[in-house]
């Protein structure tokens, strides 16, 4: 294994799971031309500046994920989109040291595609604030309220698409009319659902 950062040793110490998956994948990342860091709190690969690759630990699996997922073919059908609503990071997990094996060569082939999407400037094609689903009780609220409508537009998408998210997370018309007074002043402020 090369390119070891001591900085990172810190996530691999601290680890309670994993510890075998976590050293074998960390061998099989750095046998590419990645360099290693840590942010977030987590192992992170990046190439001249650029993330490619976390390496996360969950209750059930480990996972590695590829920032820019979305761009990768696949061909092994071996990538997950943790949640419907993420764009374009994916994950493959882990359960077993054995699984990681049966990978590997794939693992790295994917690594290195990721990496050539990265220098070429690959970008992932992200859905507009607009194609998102708009509950109706915001729509409603939008309509209602003296410039609400006008401070939502100024949000930044990023801010705009976590406000739709989270509203419309919620199954119950009564909860999404709740979530979204709550938040209606924070709107208003110009501030984001976590500002």
């Amino acid at each position: 294994m090369n390119n070891t950062n001591p900085k990172v040793d810190f996530f691999f110490n601290k680890a309670q799971r994993w510890q075998s998956e976590f050293k074998k994948l960390r061998s099989v990342i750095l046998d590419c031309p990645v360099t290693e860091e840590l942010k977030w709190g987590v192992p992170c690969y990046t190439v001249d500046g650029k993330n490619i690759i976390l390496m996360h630990g969950f209750k059930e699996y480990c996972a590695v994920m590829f920032i820019k997922g979305a761009l990768l073919k696949d061909t092994e059908s071996i990538l997950i989109a943790q949640t419907e609503n993420v764009q374009s990071a994916r994950h493959v997990r882990f359960t077993s040291m054995a699984e990681i094996e049966k990978v590997e060569s794939i693992l790295k082939a994917y690594i290195l595609e990721a990496i050539e999407a990265e220098k070429a400037g690959l970008k992932v094609d992200f859905k507009k604030t607009e194609e998102f689903k708009f509950p109706e009780e915001f729509i409603s609220r939008l309509d209602e309220i003296p410039g609400l409508q006008e401070a939502f537009e100024s949000l930044t998408p990023g801010r705009q698409r976590a406000y739709l998210l989270y509203f419309s997370g919620a199954k119950q018309p009564k909860t999404r009319e709740a979530r979204i007074e709550k938040y209606v002043e924070k709107i208003l402020a110009g501030k984001g659902l976590n500002d």
